[in-house]
């Protein structure tokens, strides 16, 4: 190992070290030390800090301990020409400049309140960039993309590429990847978030490009991110440390791209993520590592060229991405699903109210279609001129000797997601009620509505290959047609519906397990039924039916149901039986219709936490959008704090939106008319549903 790393890294972890000591003793001469401080709505204080070393920071006079702590990992000062270095002392003071940066940053907010925006996107008018630390409803929002795979891993870039067009070319390439983009630190007083909106790219938590902060210290939310996910998700208690950053190095697939000189305040920070087993690549010429110890790979790599970043950094990573393109003119992939096609992007578009917009996805006979057919019948966007709008039919055939007609609805949602994930198009709602809009970026680069076509046809066969032989898209744009298409549409729904509406858990002898969030929470077993859908909303029985279909050995498997041993609570012995082989032993037991007595676990996805209020033996159930206080005393962050990882708290259950008004939500603890309070953000969602349930109770009552 070069001993030019290791002086850089510890004489930086000495200028940050004593550079902070100072701001907090300046902080202490004009703030009480009891003055609160900590990171805007979240359960983990400093995360950093309290994630490796169990110290919960919530005053001033609290920092002192972690700084005693960060001065106290300095190793000596590299003295001589024959020092031999190793890796342990530069680890040692990368993790000191590590908390020093973090309690420099919430020096940052609590003297200035206002430099970071909370949300998930940066205000860019009103002068607001930096989103600062995530708080902890986006942080289970997005924490849900690195249980499913959806997110592999992300890169934190920090300072700047040498112009917008290269910034813009990196930033691309790992959207495409799927990965997320944490940013932060200006080289030369230029960030590479400026360069991105100078290149007209939209940044924020949608867009997976996030702007943490101007400053090299504002890169330790990445960190920050990745050990509130191993707590959140993987049950890993604060303190052990040791585990913690295992768990980061096994899971959590991340890495750093150093855009500039590297000084030494770079340097330190590099140097504490390798403790994460995090490497570093840079764009210029410093002293690298490359054997393996902490990494997978090589350490630190010097010298990358801009066009070979990307691929160079996932390669050292060790990360495996299935990447395939698809033929059409955008750039394609879940990093473009949260892109916003506002007013003074838009080209054209359909549905969203000003047209009629219908999806629909219908099985075929094998002979009945042709595999990659896609037409366009009627106007396409060549036909159209800037603001005008055209009503849209999106008719999927699908052929295949596994496929079922089960099936078909969980494939017409995929419409949705496939559409968002093309560039420069925006694809909101569902069903007869969807809308596509359509940027003028996208249009100049030589978007049509064939395109969509393209992407679902191979999207399908890529993701669905078991169940899908043939797929034959055809897109409507002929008034006539779309509203005949719409009538056809409206009865599937209905029978649908039907279908699932009136299923209940006595008549099926199969659950379907859950285990998607094992990753992240060990413990945690789902059990989905026709009553009780998975508790982050995403998954009823029929998709867990459907899903084993396509694949039996994937995270929905059949439980047998077996004995009901208690009706009311709904315990079942085959789901005991599954459940404690599946948890490795660690639940035995728990009941389906019950927050009480033995409740279901939750893994820290869910949509919704009820809790009990003793005060007037109600029931209360938060959403995880409501950031506000809960009659509970807890906020869901709080909530979910105590919740996640797995666990089974009496008193307290994660479920699903759509739960909240199904027949046997809560029965063993009374049932709906339980429930005293819910946000109005919930209400609102569930609405025609909460009505429609009320009118069959007092149906009921009346007739009795």
């Amino acid at each position: 190992m070069s001993r030019l790393v290791a002086f850089a890294a510890i004489q930086g972890g000495y200028k940050v070290v004593a550079e902070v000591e100072g701001e907090l003793e300046k902080a202490l001469q004009s703030y009480d030390a009891s003055t609160k401080i900590g990171f805007p709505n979240t359960a983990y204080y400093l995360p950093v800090i309290y994630s490796l070393t169990g110290i919960k920071c919530e005053t001033l006079e609290d920092l002192k301990k972690p700084m005693e702590f960060a001065r106290g990992l300095l190793p000596p000062h590299i003295k001589g020409k024959n020092h031999l270095p190793y890796l342990g002392p530069l680890l040692d003071a990368g993790m000191a400049g590590i908390f020093a940066y973090e309690v420099k940053e919430a020096l940052r907010i609590l003297e200035e309140p206002d430099f970071y925006i909370p949300t998930e996107d940066p205000d860019i008018e009103a002068g607001k960039m930096w989103v600062g630390p995530a708080d902890d409803t986006i942080l289970r929002k997005r924490g849900v993309e690195f249980v499913d795979g959806s997110a592999p891993g992300f890169a934190a870039v920090v300072g700047a590429a040498p112009d917008a067009e290269t910034a813009k070319l990196i930033v691309e390439d790992y959207q495409k990847k799927s990965l997320y983009i944490f940013c932060a630190a200006h080289h030369n007083g230029k960030t590479i978030i400026e360069q991105c909106l100078e290149a007209g790219m939209q940044v924020g938590w949608n867009t997976r490009i996030v702007p943490f902060g101007p400053d090299i210290s504002s890169a330790v939310f990445a960190l920050g991110f990745a050990n509130r996910a191993a707590m959140a998700f993987g049950g890993v208690e604060p303190g052990d440390y040791r585990r913690m950053l295992m768990y980061n190095k096994n899971r959590i697939f991340a890495f750093v791209n150093a855009l500039g000189d590297v000084g030494t305040e770079w340097a330190v920070a590099a140097a504490g993520c390798v403790n994460w087993g995090f490497p570093t690549l840079a764009d210029t010429d410093i002293p690298e590592i490359l054997p393996t110890g902490i990494c997978t790979y090589e350490h630190v790599v010097a010298n990358v060229p801009h066009d070979e970043i990307c691929q160079k950094s996932v390669e050292v990573r060790g990360l495996k991405i299935n990447i395939t393109e698809i033929d059409i003119p955008l750039a394609f992939g879940p990093a473009f699903e949260g892109e916003r096609v506002r007013g003074g992007d838009l080209f054209g578009q359909m549905g969203g109210g000003k047209t009629q917009c219908t999806e629909l996805v219908k099985m075929a006979e094998m002979n009945d279609i042709e595999d990659g057919k896609v037409e366009v019948i009627g106007p396409d966007i060549g036909d159209m001129k800037e603001g005008d709008v055209l009503p849209l039919g999106i008719l999927v055939q699908i052929a295949g000797r596994e496929f079922q007609e089960d099936f078909e609805p969980i494939m017409e949602r995929q419409i949705h997601h496939l559409i968002n994930y093309i560039q420069g198009i925006m694809h909101i709602g569902q069903r007869d009620i969807s809308w596509v809009r359509i940027s003028k970026a996208a249009v100049e680069k030589g978007f049509t509505l064939k395109d969509i076509g393209v992407v679902l046809h191979a999207k399908f066969h890529q993701d669905f290959q078991k169940i899908v032989d043939k797929v034959q898209v055809t897109l409507y744009t002929k008034q006539e047609d779309v509203d005949k298409i719409t009538a056809q549409a409206r009865e599937e729904y209905k029978t649908r519906d039907a279908r699932v509406d009136t299923m209940t858990d006595e008549d099926v002898d199969t659950f379907y397990s859950c285990s998607l969030c094992q990753s992240f929470a060990p413990s945690h077993v789902c059990t989905v039924s026709p009553e009780r859908t998975g508790l982050c909303g995403a998954y009823n029985w029929m998709d867990c039916k459907a899903a084993f279909e396509i694949n039996p050995t994937g995270p929905n498997q059949p439980i047998q149901k077996g004995k009901v041993l208690d009706p009311k609570l709904g315990r079942f012995e085959g789901v005991d039986e599954f459940i404690k082989v599946a948890s490795k032993g660690a639940i035995e037991t728990y009941n389906f219709y019950s927050m009480v007595h033995a409740p279901m676990t939750t893994c820290g996805c869910c949509e919704c936490i009820a809790a009990m209020l003793p005060a007037c033996n109600g029931i209360m159930t938060v959403g995880r959008d409501y950031t506000g206080d809960t009659p509970c005393g807890m906020k869901f962050t709080t909530l979910a704090g105590v919740m996640g990882g797995g666990a089974a708290s009496p008193g307290f259950v994660g479920h699903s939106k759509f739960n909240i008004t199904q027949k046997k939500f809560i029965l063993g603890d009374g049932g709906l008319l339980r429930l005293v309070w819910m946000p109005k953000i919930v209400k609102d969602e569930i609405r025609e549903r909460l009505n429609a349930r009320g009118l069959k109770w007092a149906l009921r009552t009346s007739l009795t």
